[in-house]
């Protein structure tokens, strides 16, 4: 299905539609769209109904890897494993094929047929996305990132950065499949709201940890990169121990605010475990 979305990679602008695919398809958790089938499946939707969701997250999250990636941002050259996006196409390609994979993400959910859904309800989708991309999520949470290189923050100070920078798009995966899924209970909604706060914050504190003691061919990317750079991380302003206590409390807290799920929930625990567990 995401392959599928693409433009054809033969079609002018060849270079352009190339540098896509390559942000795309080339590996990766698929952690957002995998967040947006377990929460839909939660609510016993069939997955075509939430293939829409799934890609235009994934859509965006591959966006944001190709802008966080370029030199006048994170400035790295590997990602998943093998060069990033700007070193293989050039930087100005790389550029555009972020804001393609960003406007075709939205294309996506507009012309999404399979989920039987009402006008509504996919426009707030769109809204919800939208606002998980701009200066109140993702974009926003990359303005501080820049911001704070070199500069000590308290831990809420940090934790206001992830929770747009990392968050704002899992939280997003999170309600997108449930709304797809035909959820409107405001309870339950708020649960997943919190759910995905968590997994949000514990995916990145995990990163933290990742960067401090990974290595870069199990990483996938440059390791010890944010040291490096004189970023704030969860391990220089809490300490490794305390790091990993709260991504510990984080999970717990995630896997309490579905319990009234039931056994339905079972692939969002799943993936709250996979969060804190993951070796990459």
């Amino acid at each position: 299905m995401l392959a599928r979305a693409l433009p054809d990679s033969t079609q002018p602008p060849v270079p352009l539609h190339q540098a896509m695919h390559y942000a795309v398809t080339g590996g990766g958790k698929r952690m957002r769209p995998l967040l947006v089938y377990a929460s839909g499946s939660a609510f016993c939707a069939p997955l075509e109904h939430l293939d829409a969701a799934a890609v235009a997250v994934e859509m965006i999250h591959a966006y944001s890897l190709v802008h966080d990636d370029l030199p006048a941002m994170d400035d790295d050259a590997m990602r998943r494993g093998r060069p990033t996006c700007h070193v293989e196409f050039g930087e100005a390609m790389a550029i555009l094929a972020g804001d393609a994979l960003q406007a075709l993400a939205f294309e996506v959910l507009a012309h999404d047929h399979a989920a039987p859904i009402s006008a509504d309800i996919r426009l707030e989708m769109m809204r919800i996305l939208g606002d998980a991309c701009g200066s109140h999520g993702m974009a926003g949470g990359q303005a501080l990132d820049l911001s704070a290189i070199g500069q000590r923050l308290d831990a809420t100070e940090l934790e206001r950065m992830h929770v747009l920078k990392t968050g704002a798009l899992i939280r997003a995966s999170v309600r997108l499949g449930a709304l797809a899924a035909g959820c409107h209970d405001a309870d339950l909604l708020s649960a997943l709201e919190r759910y995905g706060h968590c997994v949000g914050l514990a995916f990145q504190i995990r990163d933290d940890i990742l960067d401090v003691e990974g290595e870069s061919a199990e990483l996938g990317k440059t390791a010890g990169k944010d040291a490096a750079q004189g970023k704030p991380t969860y391990p220089a302003i809490l300490g490794m121990q305390a790091s990993r206590i709260h991504l510990a409390a984080l999970t717990d807290e995630a896997m309490t605010s579905i319990a009234m799920l039931g056994d339905s929930a079972a692939h969002l625990r799943d993936l709250a475990r996979f969060v804190a567990e993951r070796a990459n």
